[in-house]
């Protein structure tokens, strides 16, 4: 791939995004997920992962690009292949953000790399975000984003098969109403969540993506309905292969180990969507 551009000079650049971390985002994700939860108030704790909701870029529609997403080039590199996903991270949680607080995201390009795999050509871009308030760190998190090319016509990659040995699982129906949700509550603007007309047409998906962060979000929210009082420590998740709106998918955990639970998600085939590690203290 030859974009011009060269992409190992974003490497260190640094953004800092400063929020307050409020209750209705809270209250609304809750009811996205159809949980129960009291209503959030002054000093309750964010969930793991639900930091997510907070520190939104908020481009104006002349600075989006084709996709839905802010133009490239601005923080992120910007790399010419037209597909972007998240494609995992890794987390760890030193203690939990509380509604009222006033909270800073410091952000920088870790890694950025290049490669050719059997489907094209590939971009990684890992971005470290350290989140604290005036109590010192919350957490710290790598975020990493693929950017690979359309497909050939007609190539399919089988997905792996995911495990079948867990001891607590969830059936989620990812319908337009979550979808639309979940992007709506995270600001995201990327068509590939609700335009089904853009994900068929120009990315070549068969249907509506669901969002990586919202599988990770249900996987951690398994944990939380079978362990009530878990108090996350460290998360690691990966995407293996996207699901879509067309079938519901199952999200599963097993314990693994004195203080780990593997956890994973699965399509209405058998295969592996994304597999996770959740550390508890």
């Amino acid at each position: 791939m030859d974009s011009g551009v060269d992409l190992q000079s974003w490497l260190g650049r640094i953004e800092t995004r400063t929020d307050t971390i409020t209750a209705a985002p809270l209250a609304a994700l809750a009811a996205t997920l159809d949980r129960d939860d009291p209503a959030p108030a002054a000093g309750s704790a964010v969930p793991p992962l639900w930091h997510w909701l907070y520190f939104l870029p908020t481009a104006r529609p002349s600075e989006l690009g084709p996709d839905g997403h802010p133009r490239r080039g601005g923080f992120l590199p910007p790399v010419a292949l037209p597909r972007r996903m998240w494609a995992g991270g890794r987390l760890r949680f030193e203690r939990p953000l509380r509604v009222g607080e006033v909270a800073t995201r410091n952000s920088r390009i870790a890694d950025v790399s290049a490669k050719e795999a059997r489907s094209g050509p590939l971009v990684f871009v890992t971005v470290r975000h350290e989140i604290s308030t005036g109590a010192g760190v919350a957490l710290e998190e790598d975020h990493d984003i693929v950017y690979r090319g359309l497909p050939a016509p007609g190539a399919v990659a089988a997905p792996l098969p995911a495990p079948r040995d867990e001891t607590f699982a969830r059936r989620i129906v990812p319908d337009d109403v979550l979808l639309f949700r979940y992007s709506a509550l995270t600001f995201n603007g990327h068509r590939i969540h609700y335009d089904r007309r853009y994900v068929t047409e120009v990315e070549g998906y068969p249907g509506l993506i669901v969002h990586g962060p919202l599988i990770a979000t249900l996987l951690l929210d398994l944990l939380r309905r079978e362990h009530a009082d878990a108090v996350v420590a460290r998360f690691d998740f990966k995407a293996v292969s996207p699901l879509f709106d067309l079938h519901p998918f199952e999200v599963c955990g097993r314990p693994d180990g004195e203080r780990r639970f593997a956890l994973w998600a699965r399509n209405h085939a058998g295969g592996l969507a994304m597999q996770a590690s959740a550390e508890v203290a």
